[in-house]
């Protein structure tokens, strides 16, 4: 059974996972083929296409981002259900040809460069909320299924270590409360099996850590997130997509968050 520890480096929480499936329109993307091209090429592989809107209410604040940044967004709804499309926001469709992968994202957060994954995207308003794409190394892992990692409940616990070290300080009297929420798994519309991961990080800190009374440190929450991961595997490489949302903010985003873990897809890449 391979280990999940070989993730690649991950963006900084500052830049900134069985989870109930919602009654959205899944993406089907076919696989793909792509002739052999340079590392330099890579970039022109990607491409991130306008998705369908939904109906807007100026009464919400993800709703009211959607007026600022909709001008070429087409009118289609992307669901089937009236009143789920009347609390979601619009999506784009990014689809990576030349890795293997495919994803909708909500059309007002904006991508970042150089965070440390394949692809980084965020809410240009509530920054901890963001969604980032890691793939194992071609050279070191080879995986045939996405089972290789174990039942989902043992994926959950080797997720959430991962973050956990990812999160280590070295600041004196920080404390983290972390726990798994769900793992299941789920065969998709492309036939493939996904992993879905959903724990919770809470951390504390000390607001005067140098203090000599224990009295003068007192202890208080610094943040609680979500994070939730969908894990698959294709081209002998196992996929992670990450979302992270604080949760005082999941409420209100829920919908599109799992909008977006539907619609991760990974694809075949023949070249």
């Amino acid at each position: 059974m391979a280990s999940i520890s070989f993730f690649e480096s991950l963006p900084a929480p500052s830049l900134s996972s069985s989870l109930p499936a919602t009654n959205t329109s899944r993406l089907q993307t076919p696989s793909f083929s792509v002739p052999h091209l340079s590392p330099q090429l890579k970039h022109s592989s990607r491409i991130i296409c306008n998705a369908q809107t939904t109906t807007a209410f100026a009464v919400s604040r993800r709703n009211a981002m959607v007026g600022l940044f909709s001008g070429c967004i087409a009118t289609q709804v992307i669901t089937h259900d009236r009143a789920f499309a009347e609390q979601s926001v619009g999506f784009r469709e990014y689809i990576d040809f030349f890795d293997g992968y495919s994803l909708r994202y909500p059309q007002t957060w904006i991508q970042v460069k150089g965070a440390g994954a394949d692809i980084f995207f965020r809410d240009p308003f509530v920054l901890d909320e963001n969604l980032s794409v890691n793939i194992s190394s071609p050279s070191s892992s080879y995986y045939k299924s996405v089972e290789d990692l174990g039942p989902p409940e043992e994926a959950g616990k080797n997720v959430l270590k991962q973050y956990l070290t990812e999160f280590m300080s070295t600041r004196l009297g920080v404390r983290r409360e972390s726990n798994v929420l769900s793992a299941s798994s789920r065969v998709a519309d492309d036939g493939r099996l996904y992993y879905q991961i959903e724990v919770n990080i809470k951390s504390y800190a000390n607001n005067n850590e140098l203090a000599v009374m224990p009295q003068e440190r007192v202890v208080r929450k610094e943040w609680d997130r979500r994070y939730l991961s969908v894990l698959g595997v294709e081209n002998s490489r196992l996929y992670e997509l990450r979302l992270q949302v604080p949760e005082d903010v999941l409420r209100e985003a829920e919908n599109d968050i799992r909008q977006v873990m539907d619609s991760f897809r990974v694809n075949k890449v023949t070249v």
